[in-house]
Parts: structure tokens; sequence; C-alpha cells
């Protein structure tokens, strides 16, 4: 009994050990965009006529937001935009057949700023998710040779198209994406959210993906995306993952498939996003795409190995300290230490809350029930439901 124990404690602090370095090596690689006129941050296939940030006007951008019922969001987000420093955009809004304000909200401010565009979008095609045809829709309605996507509760900063811009110039990307700062309320999305960067950062080499192209080894946030328009037009873009619910991992796959580099930064001083109001909200917002991501067939064990044995396991064996040999106390002890640094460093860099962060165990308890929930419906052949659509299994699991 005592060397089963011994064995686990130790198995625990291995299981911990790897999110927790692979976090610290990813850090100094996730870095925010230079800012207008600094020097850069990144390294990727620097042009060879990189170098200061020279003002705004780095390149033409169409901003490309689909949006269905969300006339409680778009009017901050487009004010938002619309106070953007880059001089040469324009906002394409797709209605994607809204029942709520949404259209007439855009309308609105269309008819004061020439810069917005709203278009209805056509039916939705069969075998297509409304997003991915809403986003496939925007990009050939598109003028400029650069895309910036984004969802319709993103609010960008005054700087970030510039910034944007100014990144893409300087580097042979093709395509690239951040996570915004996220605004949490609710106690689920204070205990759940955070877990984006933590899974991230924890489990993706980052200097590897830059080294590779290799689909496997690439990610992205589906809330903000910038792409060259040239490399979207010649991967097939949206249209490769028409069935998807999971733009953020399948579009830089389809990219890199293509041969193109895509990248990731750090996008907290850039936007900011409320993705969810409610703990119900949240639980099917994660819940909806998990069959694509961490509850895929071939991932959720392995995962589940990981995120229990190395962030949940060291609390439990803590927690029977009086049963432990020295050496598996100690074990215990550090996996519990490796399984909070990475969240609480995370909680100072992108501004995450410490509540969420010291009940890090409870929201990986929580994500992984979340997972084998959608694994366990995906198994019944249960649709997946989105913004009042249903979603069939053979269309929401496809291998793009």
């Amino acid at each position: 009994m005592q060397m089963n124990l011994d064995l686990l404690a130790a198995a625990a602090l291995g299981l911990a050990a790897v999110p927790a370095g692979l976090f610290a090596l990813n850090l100094p690689v996730y870095r925010p965009l230079p800012v207008e006129g600094g020097e850069g941050e990144f390294q990727l296939g620097t042009r060879e006529d990189a170098g200061v940030a020279t003002g705004p006007r780095h390149s033409r951008v169409s901003v490309l937001i689909p949006a269905r019922d969300e006339e409680q969001n778009l009017r901050a987000t487009l004010e938002a935009v619309l106070a953007n420093h880059e001089g040469d955009f324009e906002v394409i809004v797709l209605d994607d057949h809204s029942t709520d304000g949404t259209a007439a909200l855009v309308n609105g401010i269309a008819a004061k700023d020439p810069r917005v565009r709203l278009v209805s979008a056509p039916p939705l095609p069969a075998g297509w998710c409304g997003k991915q045809h809403a986003c496939h829709v925007l990009a050939r309605l598109a003028r400029n040779p650069l895309l910036v996507f984004m969802d319709a509760d993103v609010r960008l900063e005054p700087d970030a198209l510039a910034r944007m811009a100014s990144f893409m110039k300087r580097t042979d990307l093709a395509l690239a994406s951040g996570i915004p700062r996220q605004e949490l309320g609710t106690m689920s999305e204070r205990l759940l959210i955070p877990l984006v960067h933590f899974i991230l950062l924890g489990f993706l080499p980052m200097q590897a993906m830059r080294r590779t192209r290799w689909p496997a080894m690439s990610a992205g946030c589906g809330q903000l995306f910038v792409a060259r328009r040239d490399a979207y037009e010649r991967c097939g873009g949206h249209s490769m993952l028409r069935g998807s619910l999971h733009d953020g991992l399948k579009l830089p796959r389809t990219f890199r498939r293509a041969g193109f580099a895509t990248d990731l930064f750090d996008a907290t001083d850039l936007a900011t996003c409320r993705m969810y109001r409610s703990n119900a909200d949240t639980w099917r917002g994660l819940h909806r795409n998990s069959t694509e991501g961490l509850a895929a067939s071939g991932t959720i064990l392995p995962m589940t190995v990981l995120l229990f044995g190395g962030q949940v396991l060291p609390f439990i064996l803590l927690a029977l300290a009086p049963m432990l040999s020295v050496s598996a106390l100690v074990f215990a002890g550090m996996g519990v230490s490796l399984a909070y640094m990475p969240r609480l460093m995370a909680s100072r860099i992108f501004r995450q809350p410490l509540d969420g962060a010291w009940l890090h165990p409870v929201g990986v308890l929580a994500l992984l029930a979340i997972q084998w929930h959608a694994f366990a419906g995906h198994l019944a052949g249960k649709p997946s439901r989105w913004k009042g659509r249903n979603y069939p299994v053979a269309v929401t699991v496809k291998t793009l």
C-alpha cells in the first residue's frame, strides 16, 4: 500500500511537471504584438524589410464580424473598431438571420459611418456550421488584402488594427491569432475560461510550432484571427472547415496543410471579450466543440490522465497526508506547487482572477466533466446545438 502511494505521488509529480515546465518555456514565446514605433518581439519568418513599425498605414484591412442575435454586443464592438488609428479599413457585419435588433443597430451605425457595411447572410447550406459559412461569405465580400475575423463580443483597443497590420507586414505569416483578455463574471467563467491559457501554454510546444508547419502543431483562438487574403483564398479558408464548430483549432490547420505559416500572439492588451454571461452559457459554450478538441476520441483519455493526474491527484494525495511516507508527501507537495505555478503566473500576466486560480483543481474537474459529457453525447449520436441551430454529429466531428 505504501509503495503504491509512493509511486502514485511520483507519477503525479511528473504529470504536474510537464505542463508547468512547458508553460514556463512558452511564456517568452507567447508575446504581445509590438506597439507602433517599437521593436518587434517575434522572430518567425521576418522579412528583409522588417524593422521598426513606421505608423498606422501598413495595409488595408477588412474587419469581418459574423453576427447572429448580437444586439447587446455590437454597439460597443463597432464603436471600439471605429475608434482605431488604422487609417484604411472597412467593417463588414454579416447579419446571420438574427431575430433581435442586430440589423437595425448596425444599419444605424452604418448610416453615420461609411466604413461600416451590413450584409444579410444567404440561407445556410446543408453541411455548414453557421459561423464558418458567415466567415466564408464575409471573406468574399472583403475589399482589402488583410482580413481580421473577430467575434461580435470582442472589443479592440484603438491601436489593435495598426499593430496587427504591422505585424503581418513584417513577417511571412499567413495567419495569426491571439487570445483577448477575458472578462469574467460568474464563478464558472472564473474557474473555466482561464484554463484556455493553461491548456494552450501548458501543452503546445510553441518553439516547435514555429519551426514546423505541421497541422497538428498549431492552435488559434476563434475570437480573433488576422489573415492574408491571398493565402486565405489559396488554402480555401473557412470552406475547408465548413462543418466544424472549432475554427480556433481547424483554421490554423487548414493554412498549414496548404504550406503556410501560422502563429500565436498574446492579445491581452489588444482586445477584450466577455464570452459568456451565465453558468449555463459557459457549460454550453465549452461543451459545443469539445469533441473536436479535448474530447475527441483519440484525445480524451490521454488528456484526462494528464489533467487529472497532474492537476487534481496531487491535491488528493496531499489531503491524505497522514497515510503518506515522507517521500510521497514531498512529491505531493511539489506536485501541488507545480500545478499552481502556471495558474498563478497566468493570473498576473493575463489579468485573470485569483479566486479561480486558487480553485484550479476544481476548475480542471469541471472541465473534465464537460469533456466526458460531450464525448458521451457524441457516442449517443446527440447533435450539438448553438445559436438556435442543431448540428448533427456526422457534421461536427468530420475530419477536415
